[in-house]
């Protein structure tokens, strides 16, 4: 079990083979801000009179900013701005001209996986600060000529980055950031959030739980009787895919993203263009289990 775990977080930096994943971040603009690496995808047909809702992606540990193609330009293209950044314990190979890929070394985790009983609000705070620089710049002026709504902000995030999304949503308080109007969490890693400190029950922004039948370490966790989803007090929604595993949000794999992508822009339109929620109710093909608390 220890070891599944911890081969399960791991396993995004396989997403792609060097020369696919090149071609797929070709897909995004990047720039720095503050010397870090954040991937942009813009609304098509962006107007200077408009504001848009703005999407900060997280990625998992090991990933990468661009290896969810899937999900982020499908928010773009139904008219969000999509901002991803690169997190430290990255793993992104760099593809070399002779074919070889130059990996950085395997980072050490910051507490262990399968102790979740350890974690607490100090733990990989580094996220915190990352998507917040993001938010920050987004809110200073136009990313690329669009410019952002703030008061539609939402975090997507993916095991880890679903784990900082919620932290910032107010599942740790003293992470809580009022600007983060809605938070999805892609087989997010909750599980310290069942700790003392933890404040599940009055984060209160809306939040949806995405897992897989396939995602054995994980989903689990966060649906078991009383466990992270019955635990959240504001709305909430679960949806889950079936044949999914954990890197069932990558582009590793092309399994159910069609629904994963539809049923993560229908929360964000829910929550963020208040255009109506009543595609969360509707059990898409692929889908073994939906729940919804609004």
């Amino acid at each position: 079990m220890i070891f599944r775990i911890i081969s399960i977080l791991l396993i995004p930096l396989l997403i792609l083979p060097p020369r696919q994943a090149v071609a797929a971040e070709q897909q995004a603009a990047h720039i720095d801000i503050g010397g870090m690496d954040v991937a942009v995808w813009t609304p098509a047909g962006t107007s200077p009179d408009r504001t848009y809702p703005l999407i900060v992606f997280s990625h998992g540990f090991t990933g990468c900013n661009g290896r969810s193609l899937f999900l982020t330009r499908a928010l773009a293209a139904h008219g969000y701005l999509v901002m991803a950044p690169m997190h430290a314990d990255n793993r992104c190979g760099l593809w070399r001209q002779d074919g070889r890929t130059d990996i950085p070394p395997e980072p050490r985790a910051e507490r262990p996986f399968n102790r979740a009983a350890g974690w607490t609000d100090r733990v990989y705070r580094g996220r915190r600060r990352d998507i917040e620089t993001v938010m920050d710049r987004a809110l200073a002026g136009p990313v690329l000529g669009v410019r952002t709504d703030p008061r539609r902000i939402g975090i997507a995030g993916h095991s880890l980055g679903g784990y900082a999304g919620m932290a910032l949503a107010g599942a740790w308080p003293s992470w809580r950031d009022p600007r983060v109007g809605a938070v999805l969490a892609l087989s997010p890693y909750a599980e310290p959030f069942l700790n003392p400190g933890g404040g599940l029950e009055t984060l209160a922004v809306p939040v949806m739980l995405q897992g897989g039948t396939l995602d054995s370490d994980v989903t689990p966790v966060n649906i078991r009787p009383g466990s992270v989803y019955d635990r959240i007090g504001g709305p909430k929604y679960y949806v889950e895919f079936a044949g999914t595993a954990h890197i069932g949000w990558t582009d590793r794999v092309d399994q159910n993203h069609d629904a994963i992508a539809r049923y993560s822009i229908a929360f964000f339109d829910c929550a963020l263009k208040h255009t109506g929620c009543a595609a969360l109710a509707q059990r898409a093909p692929g889908v073994s289990a939906l729940k919804a608390r609004p």
